[in-house]
Order: C-alpha cells, then structure tokens, then sequence
C-alpha cells in the first residue's frame, strides 16, 4: 500500500467512525424549524455546537454563523458555506425517521445534512491532524432558499471578500457533482389593476384576470434559446372577487433564469415591453422585482475546480460538472472561484418525506477535508487562485 492510499484509508477510517455523530447532528438540526427569514433558533444552535469544538464563533443580525479554522498561513481562507433555511413555511410539522441508513424528513438532506457536515468537518480535521495552508471559514448562511435571495451569503463575501481565495458551497445532495455554473435568476410580481364592475352590467369594462392572462400568453411565445439555457415559468396566479365579477385586480409571479447574465437581462427586457404594452388609461401594469440571483462560472481549467475534481476521481467518482442556482452564485459572480458540492445521495428534496443516506457521506466528508487540505489559493486583489480569475 503505497504512503497516499494509507493516508486515504485512515481518512476513511475516522470519517466512517464519525458517521454516528453526523447521524445524530443532522437529526437535531432538521428538527428546529428555519424557514427562510426564521433562521434564528437553527443560527443559535449551529453557534454553541461549533463554540463546543473550540472555535470562536460569530453570529451576525441576519443571523449568519460565522467561525474560524485557522491554517498554517501559507495560503488565502477558503470558506465553506452550508445554508440553514428551508423551504418549508412556519408551522410545517416535522419528524424525523431513521431506517436502513437512511434519515426521512423536510430538509433533512437539504440543508441539514449539509450544516451537519460543518460541525463534523472540524472534528475530522482535528482527528487526522490536518493543518490546512490557509484558514478554513465555517459559515452557517441564512436565505438561500427561494426569496432568501441569497442574502446570507452575499452578507458573508460582503464581510470577507478580500481574504478570500475560494468559496465552497456545500449541500447535502448530489455527492460527485462540481457545480461551477451558476444558474441566474430574477423574480417578478405583475399586477394589472382595472375599473372591475359587474359581470353582466358593466360587460365591455377591462377585466385585470383577461389583461394578466394576454401577458401571460405573450410572455409564453418569447423565443429563447437552447444554449445558453434561458427560461421562464409563471409560477402563482392570484387575483379577482367573484364569478360574477369582473377582475379589478390580478398578479402572477414569475421565475426568469439563463446560465448566461446577459440573456438573462435581454429576457426580462422582454417581459418588461410585454407588460409595458398591456398599459392604459384604464388598465395599470406593475412590476415588483422580488429577487435577483446573479449568473456567471468558473472554467473548468481553475484550480478550485480541477482540484476538487481530483479528489472526487480519487475517491472513486467520475465527477459531473454542471449548472445550477446555488450559494457559489455570489462569489462566481464576484471574480472569486466558487463551486458547489454535495455529501451524499438523498431523493425528493424540498419534500416533507425527503431521504438523504448517512453512509456515503463518509466519502463526502473526506472530500471536503482533502479539498481543504491542499487549497492554497491566492487572496482577491492578487489575482484569484495561482493567478487565474474566473470568467463572468
């Protein structure tokens, strides 16, 4: 056994010996609520359990979780960043249940088993005695779930950007894939306004539901492309009094999303003139923008990401790269290599009896603790990882 496939086998070893306790963890996290904007009882917890393993612990207003590992200084702080809300609203009962290695419950894989994964990174840290070149940023992020609008991570970079030579975000799912496209997305509510009036005796009054729904129809026949992938979905529709009442009011959330920013801002150009038109003198158009998420990547060719899959192809993984609306948003849209990985292997995410399996985050442990383990880094200003920025 050659000197690396021993050190593998002893990081496996402890990470397997630490499988109980992540369990365990993860279990106590999924069972406090925190819905987006309702983070604070989780942060609270999330903060004494790291005070708990030595590490001086920060909590911000939003309420963010911050600590800090420190490394030898030989090279620029990489933060690992977990998110701790959820998309379930207040009141959503929660149980958690464990059967044949696998936990069962409303965010237990996303994103509980990710904060989780923190918590027991440090442990396996000390464990292995690994001195990592730069510091390790441990941060427990609030609002990356739906209009969260990534406002904790955003808060994080904010705060830490100059010192920065790379960000991980780290999810519970989806363990082998590097997520180094960010998917951008903005968020809108229109609302047409009309006089309203009686079904049948003010017939020929402009009614906000037909306007909303010809806005609707428009925005449907918007050509977009295949490459850059760029959508767009109506996702709610509200509005009107009665059967037999013509609509005064009505509204429509609506979800754009491109891989590329400047599609993204030519589709909501587009969906702008379209409600621009539908305006009168008795019909009023509004557009409320309820999130942004910006778009951008890191090229497959930077050190963060040939890195991390390296290690995932050590470890046994043939590594799928790819896209999504993640944390790493904000720092790949900020010139800072970011990506996006998972622990472990879960189904029905953002369900009330999603799975997520406890064995092989073992492997998922490791590979964080690997990544951090060689991630030297350059800090921003000097350049981005051994002097090479990512693309935007």
């Amino acid at each position: 056994m050659s000197e690396w496939e021993a050190r593998l086998a002893q990081l496996r070893r402890l990470a397997d010996s630490l499988l109980p306790r992540l369990a365990d963890l993860t279990e106590q996290i999924c069972l406090i609520p925190a819905p987006t904007y309702h983070e604070a009882e989780r942060a609270r917890w999330v903060a004494r359990a790291l005070e708990e393993r030595g590490l001086a612990v920060e909590v911000d207003d939003l309420p963010n979780v911050y600590a800090r590992r420190p490394g030898s200084g030989r090279g620029a702080t990489l933060m690992l960043a977990a998110h701790t809300d959820t998309v379930f609203p207040p009141g959503t009962p929660i149980t958690v249940e464990r059967s044949d290695g696998v936990l069962t419950g409303p965010g237990i894989g996303d994103n509980s088993l990710g904060v989780a994964g923190l918590l027991v990174l440090v442990d396996l840290l000390e464990a292995a005695g690994i001195t990592t070149p730069g510091d390790v940023l441990l941060v427990a992020n609030v609002g990356e779930e739906g209009l969260g609008n990534l406002r904790g991570i955003k808060a994080a970079v904010d705060r830490f950007e100059p010192e920065l030579g790379g960000v991980i975000a780290v999810e519970g799912h989806n363990l082998g894939r590097v997520t180094h496209i960010a998917v951008g997305s903005k968020r809108i509510r229109v609302t047409v306004t009309g006089p309203g009036g009686h079904s049948w005796g003010a017939f020929g009054e402009p009614s906000a539901i037909h306007e909303l729904a010809g806005i609707v129809q428009e925005i449907s026949m918007i050509p977009v492309p295949l490459q850059p992938k760029t959508t767009y979905n109506v996702g709610l529709i509200e509005g009107g009094v009665s059967v037999n009442t013509i609509a005064p009011h009505a509204s429509a959330v609506i979800d754009m999303r491109s891989t590329d920013p400047d599609r993204l801002a030519w589709l909501a150009q587009e969906v702008t003139r379209i409600v621009e038109r539908r305006r009168t003198d008795r019909v009023s158009t509004e557009i409320e923008v309820l999130g942004e998420r910006p778009a951008g990547s890191v090229p497959p060719s930077s050190p963060l990401v040939r890195l991390t899959v390296e290690v995932l192809e050590q470890l046994g993984f043939q590594p799928e790269l790819n896209a999504s609306s993640t944390d790493a948003n904000i720092p790949i849209a900020r010139g800072i290599p970011a990506v996006c990985v998972g622990l472990s292997h879960g189904v029905r995410a953002h369900r009330t009896d999603e799975q997520i399996e406890i064995a092989p985050a073992a492997v998922g442990l490791v590979q964080l603790a690997l990544i951090a383990e060689r991630f030297v880094g350059e800090a921003q200003g000097t350049g981005g990882v051994d002097g090479e920025r990512p693309s935007q």
